[in-house]
């Protein structure tokens, strides 16, 4: 019985990332004018724009916080006034890794309101993350800083945010065992 658990469990995990992941990647593509574009997925279902821009104006008020000013070039780039600036390319918007949480919570036991909650914080948690990133590669490129270990900066938060989606892996499934937020079905 435990075996054919792990099972179901394995595939509504593999099979919601492989939704979320590549529904995205096809929203993507319907959305990039030239090849499949469909006007109505680009008007309607283009969250990934939604994403980017939020991560953009996000990195703008925290580095505002910090004194620098700076301007959204387009919806891909945010520069300093004066100075240089980034381009936020779909590979930067954390698709993979806000894929993977939502997986994992998804093919969790939980009622629905367990899942939205922990889903919302490690979302959140993943943007928050990724803005500081976006933030410190912004400031980095305008002072010439210069990568730790000759890490690329997609290594290092890719490496953090598994760290906490661990952390948080461990925190949902201690939760289960002491009820903290534990909302079972009756």
């Amino acid at each position: 019985m435990q075996q054919k658990q792990f099972i179901y469990y394995v595939l509504k995990f593999i099979g919601a990332f492989c939704i979320l992941y590549f529904g995205t990647k096809a929203i993507i593509g319907l959305t990039v004018p030239g090849g499949y574009y469909n006007e109505f997925v680009e008007q309607y279902l283009d969250f990934p724009a939604l994403l980017r821009n939020s991560l953009l104006n996000g990195t703008k008020l925290l580095v505002a916080a910090f004194g620098y000013d700076t301007y959204l070039r387009d919806p891909f780039r945010l520069a300093f006034v004066n100075g240089k600036g980034i381009h936020l390319v779909y590979a930067c918007l954390g698709i993979g890794l806000f894929s993977f949480w939502i997986a994992f919570v998804f093919a969790n036991k939980g009622t629905f309101l367990k899942k939205a909650i922990w889903i919302t914080a490690g979302c959140l948690l993943i943007w928050i993350i990724n803005v500081i990133r976006i933030s410190v590669v912004l400031i980095g490129t305008n002072k010439n800083w210069k990568v730790p270990l000759t890490l690329e900066h997609h290594t290092f938060y890719n490496i953090i945010v598994y760290s906490f989606i661990f952390l948080m892996i461990w925190m949902f499934y201690r939760s289960e065992k002491n009820g903290r937020i534990n909302l079972k079905r009756n």
